[in-house]
Parts: C-alpha cells; structure tokens; sequence
C-alpha cells in the first residue's frame, strides 16, 4: 500500500527492533481512560464529504457517569474536520441522503422520549428530527429517490397491558413476552407511518440502489440466540411481498447491494457450525442460490461493499488485515492493500470512486483514513488524541510459536519499556474472548487489557491467538469445537513456556486475564494450571460449564459452534464436568481478582459466584476476592466502572507478581486522577 509521507512515522515506529528513545515514563491508566477515538464513518455519495462519530470517554469521578459520549463531525472537501453535533450527546447509525445534501443519524435529543432519524444539512444548520417509530428507531435505510425511509422499531405496548404494568403487574414471563421488531416504510414527511407486514423479527433492512426492492433480515424471535444463530434474507417489495429469499446457514454478517442492484453480496457461514461468519457470498437480485467467491480463504471477511461491478471487502488473515476487490464470479481477485500494522476496520464508498476506512495501527486508536481511487495512496485525516506523540510507546512485535502437536499459534507480545537484554521479566497473558475473535496487530491498549500501561510498568504483556481464533480460515477455528478447555489451553501455555524459553519472561512471575472465554481461560489457568500461573483477574467469565448452559442467553449458539454436545448426550455430563474450573478448585493455589457486571445476561453473574464460593470452602485456600459492578452487563461501559476496573487489574498483577504478595490488598480503591 501506498500511504502519504505523514503516515511513514506512525508505521515505522511499530516495526523498530529496537527500544524506543524514552520522551516520559509511558502511557499511564489515566491516559488510557481519557482515550478518544473514530466511531462509524460514512463518506457522502459525492465523495466530497466524509462524516464520523468519534467517541469521548466521560472523566471518571469528575463527569456525571455512564458510556463514552457520541459526537458527530465532519470532513469537508479541503481535508478540514469540524464538529458538527457535541458535547453530552449520543450520534449513532449516520448515514447521507442521496443528493449528500444533509447527514442522517439516529438519536435522542432534548424532548425525545425515544430514539428518533434525524437530519442534519452539510451545509450548515440545526439538526431536524424527521420521524420515529415503535418504541424508537433500531435501524434505518433511505430509498435512493431520498423521498421514502424504511425503518425498524419494536411496536409499543397495547394501552391495556401497559396500563397493567403502570400498576405493577411488570413481571416477566422468560422467553414468552419478547416483542418482535417490525418493519415501516414511510414518506419522510408521514408523522404516522404503518408497519408492513413480515415474518419474524426484522433486524436489518437495505434498500436496493434499483429502488424497487428492499432486502431485510429476519429472525424467528426476538431472542439474542436467534439474531446469533438464525438470521436470514429476505427480498421483498416495498408492500411487503416476498420477491425471494437466502437460506443461509448460521450466522450472517454484513451486506451489500452492488450499485445497479443486480447482486446481493453478503457475510456467511459454510455451515450452522462455523464458529464465525466469514465468508464472502454474493446472490441475485432476488436471493436464491449464491457463491462462496473466497472458498479457500485462509481468513475471515467481516467487511463487504462495493467498486462498481466488483465486491469490495476487509479480510483478516493471521493478525493483519487486507482490502481487495474480485469480481462476481470470483474470478480477477485483487489486493489493493495489505500492510504490517494497518488494521482497516470498515468501509464506505462514494460513487466517484473515493474509499473511506477506519483505521487502528499499533500508534494509536481508531482513526478516519481515505483514498481517491481503489490502489491509490491512503491518507490519514483526523487526529483524535494528538499527545499520543509526546507518550513513549512500547515495542510490540508479531510472535510466532509452535504449540505442542506442532501447530503454528501467532500473536503479538509488548516489550517492557526500560527492557535491558539478559533480564527477565513479568508477562501478563491477556487471553480474547470467543473464542472466534482474534487480535490483529493494530492498537490494542484498553482499559481492560492496558498493554501500553503494563509495558511502561515493566511488564511483558502477550496476547496470543490461540487454535479456535479467526484469522486463520474456518479449519482452524474448529480446531477447539467439542473440546473445551483442551488443546486451546495448552496453547497458552505452549506461548507462555516460548517465552520463558527465549530468556525473557521469569517463569514465577507469569499471570493471565481475560473477559467473556478469557474469562473462563483466566479461570482455568488459576484451577487447572494453577502451578503455571502467580496471578489472574477473571472478567466475566465462566466457572461452571453445565449452569453456563443453563443460564447463558445463547444456549443454542453454545451447542451449535461450541460444545457440539448437550450434556444429556452420552458423554456430555463428564465433558461439561471436566472442561470446568471449579472441578479443579481443590488445587487451586493462584491468587484470584474475579470481576463481574451483576445484570450480566451471557455469562450469568452466578458463574463468578460459585467460583469465589467455592475456592474459599477450601482448607487451604488462595487469596481471592469478587467485584461485581452494579448495572453493568458482559463487560462495563460506564466510565467509573472501567477505571475502578483498569485500578484493581493493575494493582492485583502488581502485589502477586511484583509486590510481597501474600494477603490481598485492600478492597477500598483511591480513585483520584493523576
């Protein structure tokens, strides 16, 4: 790829084999809180203008707490952002009319009692709220004649059961009283549109650029198991008739319309056991049959679009991505571009041509990038937290090992900043969740896993992509399916020995982290693996493989890509039973910091729980301590609760594998920034 000269720095940094030149003492935990970074991006059917969200961290215990802010700016023709909408304000889903007049977004502002379109002019101009349906807008696509909107809400309550629930008969009737989302399409002018007759539960819908069709996507119920494992296509007219459909297997990504309307490309699976979707299909204009047009990928699409005639898309193989275009009938594939440490993260195309991406590098967050043709240099336009310049950044290099039945495992491993060749240091093994997701070698600093931080604290920090991850093509990720716990473990450990092996990591000093399955790996490593491991901090993750089954929102998903097995198969009790930490608790010795939201609805807080419960019924049992944060779900979002959590993980590692260990620290927690 060929990138503007002001890039070259912000690439060459990462690749140094060498050790930084120290400008401070590198990034700190308040740095990594205040991190502001690109939300979505979306170019103008010009290609003149270029909108994104960028999104604001709220200042812990100085702001009014809750999630980052959602701010709207945009890019004029000069390359000049300016902010459009900001402050205490939540942009989401922008969008252009077709003219590129003026931007859609949906929000909540001032007197709006649900989410609501908006439109806001490019020229300049307040922000003008157009309609709202149901109990407030889910989803939107503007017909190209930029007259009509289709739209996606749940319907409200009856007047009747809402006057029930006014007087306190809310209760709950589990998986029965669930809503399904409707479909509306309406003139941008009709207050009162009518919803359109569909099956199941509409999730997403896409108008065809022809303007005669729409394609949606359904569910059977509105069910976090069924939008995972169910979703489908459907074709329809704008009355609601079925014009065809796509029966695709399991789960489905994003989609795309080819600008003529004549194709339909699409994100899929080969089969409902694919673990991920990832591969790239392309129908008709009225569904049917559809080809695979990357068959041997050895890789995940996760971003599809369209070049003219041709599919555009973002694929991520081992821990880099790559933007190529190929025709319909996957023939002529091209690369367009395919670097070390650009992580591209979407896409959007104007009709001349001009490519628009989000983009991570190991330098810094989310930023907007953009091309004026396909193969054209790649410019970076925005600049979201300019004192990154002035923070000495760690090394982070690409490690590759052999795990041990011989397969090759990549990931990246952050390199302490005072590192001096000869000593040893502590690691912090930070295990991703899914297990299908995997690191790319772009930014991965959070306030979860601050690698940055722990770097600059004299930490080697690894993040493996362990057999089971995506970015490898679909047989390695069902290289772990049915059998939890087993290889994809080891292979942590495989990592962590290299390691040890290479004369850089003091292998009485190695603790693990994780959330959601790096929950469950962290949970693992301080059981099963508890003579490998000084330290853990367990997020959201699970103790208890046969409850996790029976109080996971996605049980089906579960059975599906993962287990292969219920429990009540012949065989199924002993694998739930021996794939799950607290039947190891007995030999349990590593100190354990386990972190939970308490209305966590994937991996039921419970799991959390009976992991404390059981380590400390033991005789002898390890220092452990259990946070649950209140109101928080699979992982936090508001700003207190992420800095009290980037707080403890930090000084949890720092007592047990740098400090006196013994007892665990106090539970009371100086929250005051730097």
């Amino acid at each position: 790829m060929r990138l503007k000269t002001m890039l070259f720095p912000l690439l060459f940094s990462a690749l140094l084999l060498a050790v930084p030149v120290q400008a401070d003492p590198g990034m700190t935990l308040e740095q990594i809180a205040k991190l502001q970074q690109v939300g979505q991006v979306a170019v103008s059917p010009s290609g003149e203008h270029i909108a994104y969200t960028r999104v604001v961290p709220r200042r812990p215990g100085v702001d009014e707490d809750g999630p980052a802010w959602n701010e709207l700016h945009v890019i004029d023709a000069e390359g000049v952002s300016r902010a459009f909408i900001t402050g205490q304000v939540n942009v989401g889903q922008i969008g252009w009319m077709p003219d590129s007049s003026a931007i859609t977004f949906v929000s909540s502002r001032g007197d709006d009692s649900q989410a609501a379109l908006y439109r806001i002019p490019v020229a300049g101009g307040e922000a003008k709220r157009l309609l709202t349906v149901g109990t407030g807008v889910a989803g939107y696509s503007l017909a190209p004649d930029g007259k009509r909107v289709a739209l996606i809400g749940t319907e409200p309550l009856d007047d009747e059961v809402q006057d029930l629930h006014d007087k306190g008969f809310d209760q709950i009737i589990f998986e029965e009283d669930w809503r399904p989302r409707s479909l509306w399409i309406a003139d941008l002018n009709d207050p009162d549109p009518e919803p359109v007759a569909t099956e199941g539960s509409v999730q997403r819908v896409q108008w065809s650029p022809a303007g005669d069709r729409l394609a949606i996507v359904v569910t059977p119920r509105q069910l976090v198991d069924d939008t995972l494992m169910f979703p489908r296509v459907r074709i329809i007219r704008p009355d609601g008739e079925e014009l065809g459909r796509i029966d695709n297997p399991g789960k489905l990504g994003q989609t795309a319309w080819s600008p003529d309307g004549s194709h339909f490309a699409f994100i899929a699976t080969d089969s409902i056991h694919d673990t991920r979707e990832g591969r790239l299909m392309v129908a008709g204009r009225d569904g049917g049959e559809w080809l695979n047009l990357l068959p041997g990928l050895e890789g995940h699409v996760w971003h599809v679009d369209w070049y003219g005639d041709r599919v555009l898309f973002i694929s991520y193989e081992g821990v880099e991505a790559r933007v190529g275009h190929i025709a319909v009938d996957g023939s002529d594939e091209v690369t367009l571009y395919h670097d070390e440490g650009v992580i591209f993260e979407g896409l959007s195309v104007a009709e001349n041509g001009r490519l628009v991406f989000p983009v991570n590098s190991p330098d810094h967050p989310r930023e907007v990038y953009a091309a004026a043709e396909a193969g054209s240099d790649v410019e970076r336009l925005t600049i979201s937290n300019d004192w990154l310049d002035d923070v000495a950044m760690a090394r982070q290099q690409v490690v590759r090992y052999a795990a041990a039945d011989g397969l090759e495992i990549e990931g990246l491993l952050f390199w302490p900043l005072d590192y001096q060749e000869g000593e040893r240091y502590p690691l912090i093994l930070a295990v991703h969740g899914g297990p299908e997701a995997h690191y790319s070698n772009g930014w991965l600093t959070s306030y979860n896993l601050p690698a940055q931080h722990a770097a600059a604290e004299g930490y080697f920090m690894f993040y493996p992509n362990y057999r089971g991850s995506t970015g490898r093509g679909v047989e390695f990720a069902l290289t772990s399916q049915g059998r939890p716990a087993a290889e994809e473990f080891s292979d942590l450990v495989d990592g962590v020995d290299y390691l040890i092996e290479q004369g850089l990591v003091d292998a009485d000093r190695v603790g693990i982290t994780g959330g959601s399955y790096g929950g469950y790996a962290s949970a693992w490593g301080a059981t099963y693996y508890s003579d490998r491991f000084a330290a853990a901090v367990m997020n959201v993750g699970l103790s208890d493989k046969i409850a996790m089954l029976g109080t996971s929102d996605i049980p089906q998903e579960l059975y599906l890509v993962h287990y292969l097995t219920w429990p009540w198969d012949e065989g199924g009790w002993e694998m739930y039973r021996k794939a799950s930490p607290i039947y190891y608790v007995s030999q349990a010795q590593t100190p354990i910091l386990i972190l939970h939201g308490d209305a966590d609805p994937r991996v039921d807080p419970t799991q959390s729980r009976i992991l404390y419960r059981y380590l400390v019924l033991q005789d002898d049992p390890p220092p452990v301590r259990l946070v649950l944060y209140r109101g928080e779900g699979h992982g936090n979002r508001r700003a207190a609760p992420r800095w009290d959590y980037s707080l403890r993980l930090m000084r949890w590692m720092d007592h047990y594998l740098k400090g006196e260990g013994g007892e665990p620290p106090p539970y009371a927690i100086d929250y005051r920034l730097d």
